[in-house]
């Protein structure tokens, strides 16, 4: 029997390849896409039994070559960027795939774990997994709504455990390849090496500078829940996958900063501090994210403790510390 891990390569998806193994798990089937991309360095450290590329996995998947074959099937694969204006790729790749590999799972009794995204929220300030509080801003958001909305009608009559994440900012290692996509504790990382200080986007709609709000979760957290609900078969639904803390761009960008000064051996400062010296500084906000911008999330994880999941999660500062170290010990080699 095998485990698939749909975007494998990916980020959530390499930790939770690399997760598996820690648990001693080498039957697994990676799947991804790699066409032009060096996101395969994600996998060089794990193990695994077979790599398929997605459009093959799909084509043996409906010629009946995994039947049953699959312990369980965690769908990480997606393409999230959030700029993409080709709708009808995205709802391919990300709704139309999906459905069919969930009804593929239902049919061959397989647990389906899904990455969805806190995206569906758009620009509201309430983030409990609701019908009422979704409003996509963009189609990559729209995508991941509709797929949800299947999920919900499939669940009443589900034959076996379907359990979607929805991702609030997820960082940490192995998302070096996203790029502009890639979290903003990799980016003002990359800034603060680069020439000393971190930018961030002035205020708009009466937020003050560097003060919008995200949820920001670890990706060690995510792995976690990811592996916790696999070992409880008996949970099913829709749950938010976030710190349920909202921090702001400052105390990031402070954390990014101190965390980089007193691994060198420096003194870690306040924001005020950090904005006075220059170490933290603002750029216009940029025109073509108006009106699809999020600009407060919090995660509600009340349908996530009522499942049975209470451990906590990371601290903003914890979280951040071990991803610097991480980062810097790679830059050591």
């Amino acid at each position: 029997m095998f485990i698939v891990v749909t975007g494998a390569a990916g980020f959530i998806g390499a930790n939770l390849v690399r997760a598996l193994n820690d648990r001693g798990e080498r039957d697994i089937i990676a799947v991804d896409r790699l066409d032009a991309s060096d996101k395969f360095r994600n996998l060089v450290d794990c193990e695994i039994a077979d790599y398929l590329d997605a459009d093959e996995f799909l084509d043996r998947i409906v010629d009946g070559d995994f039947d049953g074959e699959l312990e369980a099937v965690l769908h990480q694969g997606a393409c999230s960027d959030t700029m993409e204006r080709d709708g009808a790729f995205m709802m391919r790749n990300n709704y139309r795939y999906s459905a069919r590999l969930l009804e593929f799972c239902q049919n061959d009794d397989v647990p389906f774990l899904y990455a969805s995204s806190a995206s569906v929220y758009g620009g509201g300030t309430t983030f409990a997994e609701s019908r009422a509080n979704e409003d996509p801003l963009n189609v990559y958001a729209y995508s991941k709504f509709q797929f949800d909305e299947v999920v919900r009608r499939t669940l009443p009559d589900r034959t076996a455990p379907i359990a979607g994440f929805r991702y609030f900012n997820v960082y940490g290692p192995r998302e070096a390849h996203k790029g502009r996509m890639a979290s903003v504790m990799w980016h003002f990382f990359n800034q603060v090496r680069a020439d000393g200080r971190v930018r961030l986007f002035e205020g708009t709609g009466g937020i003050a500078n560097g003060e919008q709000r995200r949820d920001f979760v670890s990706i060690e957290d995510v792995v976690r829940i990811n592996l916790d609900f696999l070992d409880h078969p008996e949970r099913s639904g829709i749950f938010n996958v976030g710190s349920g803390r909202a921090e702001t761009y400052n105390a990031v960008a402070a954390a990014v900063i101190n965390a980089v000064r007193v691994a060198e051996g420096g003194q870690a400062s306040t924001v005020e501090a950090l904005v006075r010296e220059g170490a933290i500084s603002y750029i216009p906000f940029p025109p073509a994210l108006l009106g699809k911008y999020q600009s407060y999330t919090k995660a509600d994880l009340a349908r996530l403790r009522a499942a049975g999941y209470d451990a906590p999660t990371l601290p903003l500062e914890e979280g951040v510390r071990r991803y610097v170290e991480w980062l810097m010990a790679r830059e050591r080699g």
